[in-house]
């Protein structure tokens, strides 16, 4: 099913885990994709692997989400170079873990100023374009941190905390223009982020999971496709939580 057919969409933090399968599920869907990374190597990584399956459904952008002038200019880029831009999924997003009492300024800087900056800056990067187009799906990765808190966690539960109010917020303010906005909270999900854990770790979270495993990058990108397709036109400003049943 080409659900996607002559849409553009934007992933931020496609280079790997959670953003690649996402990239890559919207592109098997008959999108366009700008792959976007902060590394080039892997924004073309992404965009290549599409590229092989469909000739030029995809280019590769790098670029620092934190950095909001930056950001602007590649949004520029990316419609100059699609002519339109469908759907943005901000999916960029960093830790620097620590104890609130011992957490430095600049890691929960770092962490604030990627994954919730950076999020309003590629949003409002798109707004336009969308509201010109009457048309759009902007699709915030927020976790189930933002939502229940995680002790060591205090700088990316309160970024992705920020994710939901802004969801919200953009929902209200774009709803007359039928812009969709929409958050999913992944719960504990196999990625780079989750190999560290130890099995002391994983064991003792799996016994708190009602599905008792972890979900896969394919179970986001799936949610992803759905908020982002025609058959979720009349849904906005929601958090769906794909998680296993862990915050149920």
């Amino acid at each position: 099913m080409m659900r996607f057919e002559n849409q553009v969409a934007i992933v931020t933090g496609a280079g790997r885990g959670i953003g690649h399968a996402i990239a890559v599920r919207l592109a098997e869907d008959g999108g366009r994709v700008a792959s976007v990374s902060r590394s080039e190597a892997n924004a073309r990584r992404t965009a290549d692997e599409i590229n092989r399956a469909r000739v030029e459904a995809a280019r590769s952008y790098a670029v620092d989400v934190a950095d909001h002038a930056a950001v602007q200019q590649v949004c520029a880029q990316i419609l100059a170079d699609f002519g339109r831009i469908d759907v943005l999924v901000n999916n960029a997003g960093v830790t620097r873990d620590g104890l609130s009492m011992r957490m430095s300024i600049e890691d929960w800087d770092t962490v604030i100023d990627t994954n919730l900056r950076g999020a309003f800056s590629f949003a409002q990067g798109v707004i336009r374009p969308m509201i010109k187009q009457r048309s759009g799906r902007i699709i915030n990765i927020s976790s189930i941190a933002g939502l229940i808190g995680n002790s060591g966690q205090a700088n990316y539960a309160a970024s992705k905390a920020g994710l939901i109010g802004l969801t919200k917020t953009l929902a209200r303010e774009l709803a007359s223009r039928a812009i969709t906005v929409n958050a999913i909270a992944p719960g504990f999900i196999v990625t780079d982020m989750t190999d560290v854990l130890s099995d002391e770790v994983k064991e003792a979270v799996l016994t708190k999971i009602p599905l008792r495993k972890f979900g896969e990058p394919a179970d986001i990108a799936a949610a992803v496709a759905f908020l982002a397709s025609a058959e979720a036109k009349y849904i906005t400003g929601q958090v769906l939580t794909v998680d296993g049943g862990i915050v149920m």
